[in-house]
């Protein structure tokens, strides 16, 4: 007899990879809740430097839409510049590869009815699991992000948070790593607008 197991979407810091996607100065006035999405994005990029995890940062045209924010402290990282909505350039395929083709995808930046979602269709047509990082996702619109984080999720992406990546990454208090991400666990979240879109989940 047979029995179907659920894919529960478990993160491991094993075949996993950290998607930063277009987060520009000139952005910066116009997204809904910049500051909270980039601070919590930078949380993330900072746990995978801690675990291991590899980081892959885009930019989506800078020649007119300027360089990633410093406050994300991105500076080391080599950005793909593209024009495609999605992440999956031609330069991020070969990362991947070079990387041993990661299973798993968590994803961060803007902007979400966009370049990521672009990106989440080509991450689970390739067959990832792809993890979205809800508060650190946003729009220009709260609307259109709302909307796109309800369809990523009917397309199989799961919805998360940035402290929910980060404390399924360690998975327990003894992890030798764990001081270290319960620094950046310090302060809560801040709230940037998702309790309207949870209740009508």
């Amino acid at each position: 007899m047979h029995f179907r197991v659920a894919k529960l979407g478990r993160l491991s810091t094993k075949d996993t990879v950290l998607f930063l996607c277009d987060m520009q100065e000139k952005f910066r006035p116009n997204i809904f809740q910049f500051p909270n999405i980039v601070s919590n994005a930078s949380r993330l990029l900072q746990a995978s430097r801690i675990l291991g995890i590899p980081p892959v940062l885009t930019e989506q045209y800078p020649k007119g839409l300027g360089p990633t924010v410093p406050e994300l402290g991105a500076e080391d990282l080599k950005a793909h510049t593209k024009t495609s909505f999605t992440m999956m350039t031609e330069e991020v395929e070969k990362e991947l590869q070079a990387l041993g083709n990661p299973k798993q995808a968590i994803l961060c930046g803007i902007e979400a009815h966009a370049c990521i979602a672009c990106t989440t269709f080509d991450l689970l047509e390739k067959g990832m699991e792809v993890h979205i990082v809800a508060d650190a996702v946003s729009s220009r619109s709260q609307t259109d992000r709302l909307f796109a984080l309800s369809r990523l999720k009917q397309s199989g992406a799961y919805l998360t948070t940035t402290e929910g990546v980060l404390l399924q990454l360690v998975q327990d208090a003894k992890h030798p790593k764990f001081k270290e991400i319960q620094k950046l666990l310090a302060h809560p979240s801040p709230d940037t607008g998702l309790l309207a879109f949870f209740s009508a989940l």
